[in-house]
């Protein structure tokens, strides 16, 4: 299945799919409220689901979406980050995936044009679901806490942070620009 290797396309580059998407977050000017998230945190989340993307999309089942999204909408609230930025950081993991794929896995034919549409299928619809159930888990919490929102302000700030290289936990220093974060 032409969809599978994609898959594993994109698992093999997990880690800069993840630092790339971190960038991408804190300097977006819609998705400000994530400088108050630590970018070590925002990383590991990502490389989470990149390393583990064929499970999460062939194997886990809509409620094993629901609880680990539901934690992570909780989580997001906690932090301040508001659920306008909360949706449009998933909005933005899936673009940055199919960015990937459009640079990396070209379509030569019908068969390989059929398996990335079959892969752009699964992940909107996983796409599709973590936003639904991090809304869920965003307005829980919200409701249990009272308001949880708000914009962030920023100045710019390049900061060095540790992440993960390969899923055994090694680490190196690598570099993220916050443009809109604080120091």
């Amino acid at each position: 299945m032409l969809a599978l290797r994609l898959v594993r396309l994109i698992e093999g580059h997990a880690d800069e799919l993840a630092l790339g998407l971190t960038e991408k977050l804190r300097q977006s000017e819609r998705t400000r409220d994530f400088c108050k998230v630590s970018p070590e945190g925002l990383c590991l989340a990502a490389a989470e689901i990149y390393h583990n993307l064929g499970e999460w999309l062939l194997q886990k089942t809509e409620i094993d979406i629901a609880e680990r999204f539901k934690v992570l909408g909780a989580r997001r609230a906690t932090e301040g980050v508001g659920l306008h930025q909360f949706v449009w950081a998933l909005v933005i993991s899936r673009n940055h995936l199919w960015q990937f794929l459009q640079r990396e896995a070209f379509a030569d034919n019908i068969v390989q044009l059929s398996g990335k549409l079959e892969l752009q299928q699964m992940l909107n619809q996983f796409y599709d679901r973590a936003v639904y159930y991090g809304v869920l888990g965003y307005m829980e919490t919200k409701d249990e806490d009272g308001e949880a929102s708000g914009l962030g302000e920023g100045t710019g700030a390049v900061r060095e942070v540790a992440v993960p290289v390969h899923a055994s936990g090694r680490k190196h220093r690598q570099r993220v620009v916050s443009a809109n974060c604080p120091a």
